[in-house]
């Protein structure tokens, strides 16, 4: 069996990179690719979580709506329990571009079968992205910023919205193990908290919230977090493989319970069918 993942539509993006992995630990062999996009409680129950996790990871710096490059860099004040009382996808960006004040910058993220120890894909900010020899961070920033064109800065979205297309054999995963590494900046991160809302069309397929406690300033950071996949009935597994991106995901970030990031994603499961 070969349970295939890939990322869409990849467009320019300064945080952008990526690197694929395979290892096997029994008869199956898991493979993936990424590159960047352009952009709890169950209700069924969905192994979508892991990919998500991937969109809001690397190249997730912050988030923003249409217009909203000139609103002030402070969180927002949406909180956890309005985001967890959601009932659908939003239709925007639930905070500015700016919010990210706590500069947290997603390096490395990989996720991996905790069943059969397979690798599904990783992927990491290229080191010349992230600090180069030589230069400080005022002049990695005006390098970045150099590079950049109109085209790159017409959608202030760009790199918050991320498209996967999965073989049918992915939602049969059932535990998985995301490890995700970041750094943060000259302010300390307290109660950094992550949550995942994945739908259906405006059915909710499940809720992950996980914690990555307090990050020292300057630091660098790795943790793992275990996602456990119920299995979903028969009927609501072929509607989602016949509805190619109708499966979506927003993921929050929150400090202190103030929202910091938000990004978006959308899945096929229908990889590797011939129609």
């Amino acid at each position: 069996m070969s349970v295939v993942g890939k990322q869409l539509n990849p467009v320019q993006q300064s945080s952008s990179g990526a690197a694929a992995s395979a290892s096997s630990s029994s008869s199956s062999s898991v493979s993936g690719t990424a590159t960047s996009g352009s952009g709890g409680e169950a209700n069924g129950g969905s192994s979508t979580g892991l990919a998500a996790a991937a969109s809001s990871s690397v190249g997730g710096e912050g988030c923003a709506g249409p217009g909203d490059s000139k609103r002030s860099s402070e969180p927002s004040s949406v909180t956890p329990e309005d985001v967890l009382h959601l009932t659908k996808i939003t239709d925007d960006y639930l905070c500015s571009a700016n919010a990210n004040v706590f500069e947290i910058d997603f390096t490395r993220f990989k996720i991996r079968d905790l069943e059969s120890g397979a690798v599904l894909f990783e992927i990491a900010k290229p080191p010349s992205e992230q600090f180069p020899d030589g230069l400080s961070v005022e002049e990695t920033m005006l390098a970045a910023a150099e590079e950049l064109t109109l085209e790159d800065t017409a959608d202030p979205n760009a790199g918050r919205y991320v498209r996967y297309q999965f073989t049918p054999a992915f939602l049969n995963l059932k535990t998985v193990g995301a490890t995700v590494e970041f750094t943060v900046g000259s302010q300390p991160v307290n109660n950094f908290r992550m949550i995942e809302r994945h739908f259906f069309r405006d059915r909710l397929l499940k809720t992950f919230d996980f914690e990555f406690g307090y990050c020292f300033p300057y630091s660098k950071n790795t943790c793992e977090h275990i996602y456990e996949f119920p299995n979903l009935p028969p009927d609501l597994v072929a509607e989602m493989i016949s509805s190619p991106f109708e499966t979506r995901s927003d993921s929050f970030y929150f400090v202190e319970n103030r929202l910091v990031m938000h990004n978006k994603a959308d899945y096929a499961y229908d990889g590797g069918i011939i129609v």
